[in-house]
């Protein structure tokens, strides 16, 4: 979760585009030599805080830890600070710096296909689900064919749309295990459309911008790379 030269903003891009509330990671502060910056997901935001490293300890406010790791497990334990929401902020998930998920934020450094992000074990028994994305998209009805704004969520395997935002039950869950292919469609009267394609149904969606229609369908077809990979992987532990 040691991020090198990561600067604010891509910290920042990072965590909001696939932490949760908790994710955290450490880089090198651009303001000094012997300063670190903390940088940890709130609810909806990420702060920064500055870490001093004297040589032989490492001070945070008015504690001082002897290694890093002392850092991270006080702090897990206990609130790191308090937002200006009133919210306790603790030190929940680290984010690996080496992590499987796709390239798709062009303005991030992401390292691929390295590690599957185990990381601090002792903290955390397995990082946090990383290929996540929300965000609105238009959908075409199934029966009446007209278009309707919903509100997407990626999480897992799993792809929810909701009525909007604000929304707590989702109109419906879709099982990407079950999905068999996603792609870019041009039949529709509309742009930047794709297609997630079901046995019973094909899903047709629009987004605002071709950028955004591209990361969607880059995210979607990795997770269906990796379902197939753990399938094939759960086939021959079976055959053996």
């Amino acid at each position: 979760w040691y991020h090198d030269n990561l600067t604010r903003h891509a910290a920042e891009a990072l965590l909001l585009s696939n932490g949760q509330d908790g994710s955290y990671l450490l880089r090198k502060s651009n303001e000094r030599e012997d300063l670190y910056s903390l940088s940890v997901r709130g609810k909806d935001s990420v702060k920064h805080f500055h870490i001093e490293h004297t040589g032989t300890s490492f001070k945070f406010g008015f504690n001082e830890f002897s290694s890093l790791k002392e850092l991270v497990t006080h702090f897990a334990n206990q609130p790191l600070i308090g937002s200006e929401t009133g919210t306790l902020i603790v030190l929940k998930h680290p984010y690996p710096r080496q992590v499987e998920e796709p390239s798709i934020y062009e303005s991030v450094r992401v390292h691929t296909a390295m590690q599957t992000g185990r990381t601090e074990s002792d903290l955390v028994p397995n990082a946090p689900s990383l290929g996540t994305k929300e965000g609105y998209l238009i959908k075409q009805g199934k029966i009446v064919t007209n278009w309707k704004t919903r509100w997407f969520t990626l999480h897992r395997n799993e792809l929810k749309y909701f009525k909007d935002q604000t929304a707590t039950e989702p109109i419906r869950a879709l099982d990407l295990t079950e999905c068999s292919a996603v792609q870019f469609d041009y039949s529709q009267e509309r742009v930047n459309c794709f297609c997630l394609v079901f046995p019973l149904r094909t899903y047709y969606l629009c987004a605002k911008t071709g950028i955004e229609a591209d990361e969607w369908i880059k995210i979607l077809r990795w997770k269906l790379s990796q379902i197939r990979k753990q399938l094939e992987e759960r086939n021959t532990t079976l055959s053996s």
